[in-house]
């Protein structure tokens, strides 16, 4: 006798695609959809297995013959920061960050289209319209927030919404062991205040004040320029066909070390 109440999830494999890390590589991804009442507790456990969500879907690559993506994610109670994300936090200290409902605005879209013009000008995002912009933020089942930064306005008191500019961006999913980055963009004039960076920082800050353990950043893929920043922030545990094991960052060549 079938006792489920809810229906089990579907899980589908896409066709072959090519790599947008690595070279001559071609990618498959397997996937399911997130909705309905156990899509925040979906999320949890798929996450925890190394997917990762966008919009209402939950994927992971499913690589015939690569297995260079490896889910990332900080310990964020044992972290501690380098000189270097010292003088990042420093050099932000002029910044506010404030979490707010997963609903976008223009002046998000502004942004963000500025970021994809400068950094990801032949990524698959690189057409995206603020409709686009729109359906990425809002159509979420889970607990998702989205967090602007912005620069403190010059003479403002406290304010229940900050009124500076806005330099940076992240959607965050809220998981019941930590904080999810599904995406976050920022101002690519700013290089100089590391706004990457100083998100990230951030949201390990959060997930302290929350008492959870960990900050998913995502897939990081060896050999990758652009993912090396995710193994600067150590402490942290990569996904292997063992489980969740914690990285030596010593086995990276010295090239990409923080």
């Amino acid at each position: 006798m079938n006792t489920q109440t809810t229906p089990s999830p579907q899980f589908y494999l896409t066709a072959p695609a090519a790599c947008p890390y690595l070279a001559h590589e071609m990618e498959r991804k397997v996937f399911t959809h997130l909705v309905g009442p156990r899509a925040a507790e979906m999320n949890d456990i798929l996450t925890q297995g190394g997917f990762r969500r966008s919009q209402n879907i939950a994927y992971r690559p499913a690589c015939e013959a690569c297995r260079a993506c490896i889910s990332v994610r900080i310990l964020a109670q044992e972290f501690l920061p380098t000189k270097s994300m010292k003088r990042v936090l420093a050099t932000n200290d002029d910044i506010i960050s404030t979490e707010f409902p997963a609903q976008p605005s223009s002046e998000q879209y502004s942004l963000f289209r500025r970021y994809l013009d400068f950094r990801h000008q032949q990524g698959g995002m690189s057409d995206m319209t603020v409709l686009d912009y729109a359906i990425m933020v809002e159509d979420t089942h889970v607990n998702t927030k989205i967090i602007e930064y912005r620069l403190r306005k010059e003479g403002a008191g406290i304010e229940e919404r900050p009124t500076g500019e806005l330099v940076a961006a992240a959607l965050t999913d809220t998981m019941s062991d930590g904080l999810s980055m599904v995406y976050s963009y920022f101002n690519p004039d700013m290089d100089r205040r590391s706004l990457g960076t100083f998100m990230i920082l951030d949201h390990i800050r959060r997930t302290k004040a929350l008492g959870l353990p960990h900050v998913y950043l995502g897939y990081w893929v060896q050999g990758s320029r652009k993912m090396d920043y995710k193994t600067r922030f150590q402490p942290q545990e990569h996904l292997t066909s063992r489980g969740w094991e914690r990285f030596d960052p010593s086995a990276l060549p010295e090239s990409t070390r923080y």
